[in-house]
């Protein structure tokens, strides 16, 4: 028997949940999320009604491949009677568990709280805090750097100002709240230039070159942690200038 919507009152007491759309033909997940009502179905069938920034073309021409071959999605609730807040929660535990998936967007909390082995979270956990010694920008490189390496993820590109980061003489790369790397830029530049080329085109953000710092700023600041104070939840910007404590 094929179901393509609840009744209203299964729709009611389901309340908020979390779901997975599988491809029928493999049994591979292709897509996980969080809703109400009908929107499983709805997602199912590629219609959901109003803007929704994670549908792709990808999972919708797949979604068409699969209703070419007569077949229907898969859809499996996962959990359900939730609040919002408990429902995004499973939702990215499900994301990271589903590698491959056509979502667009991560899920809530991947950046500090996503899927990592146990020895990245010893360290993340119980290293010791850095003090700021000199003035610095720090700068968040995440899932780029362990892409790119930390210094070709830390070096560009920002939406800096430019006279001003010339006043900084030391770079700390950090993922998820370790620092990873330290660099004495020589030269700030635009995005424009050649060897920026690799992270696309961005002529009016700024990046710079430079050797690691010295051993012993180094030994200061690698694998230590981003005091608490650096790291405010929902920061708008990947990067910070620090200073100092100021003595009295």
């Amino acid at each position: 028997m094929t179901i393509d919507h609840f009744p209203e009152e299964v729709a009611e007491a389901l309340k908020c949940y979390v779901y997975r759309l599988i491809d029928p033909r493999s049994g591979k997940t292709f897509y996980v999320g969080r809703g109400r009502g009908q929107r499983v179905f709805e997602h199912a069938r590629g219609v959901v009604a109003g803007v929704d920034t994670d549908f792709l073309d990808s999972k919708s021409e797949l979604i068409n491949e699969i209703r070419a071959r007569g077949m229907s999605v898969t859809h499996v609730i996962h959990r359900h009677g939730m609040s919002e807040a408990v429902a995004k929660e499973v939702e990215a535990a499900l994301i990271d568990a589903y590698p491959g998936l056509e979502n667009k967007v991560a899920g809530a909390g991947k950046g500090d709280r996503g899927t990592r082995h146990v020895a990245e979270i010893v360290v993340e956990y119980s290293a010791e805090e850095f003090v700021v010694g000199e003035p610095l920008i720090l700068i968040s490189i995440g899932q780029l750097g362990e892409k790119l390496g930390v210094y070709e993820a830390v070096r560009g590109l920002w939406k800096m100002n430019m006279e001003r980061a010339k006043h900084y003489n030391l770079v700390l790369a950090h993922i998820r709240g370790v620092v990873r790397g330290a660099f004495r830029p020589s030269a700030w530049l635009w995005g424009a230039e050649e060897e920026f080329r690799y992270l696309g085109y961005f002529p009016d953000r700024v990046g710079f070159r430079g050797p690691p710092a010295e051993s012993e700023v180094c030994d200061r600041y690698v694998g230590k942690r981003v005091p608490q104070e650096y790291r405010k939840p929902g920061a708008q910007s990947a990067w910070r200038y620090l200073h100092p404590p100021v003595t009295q």
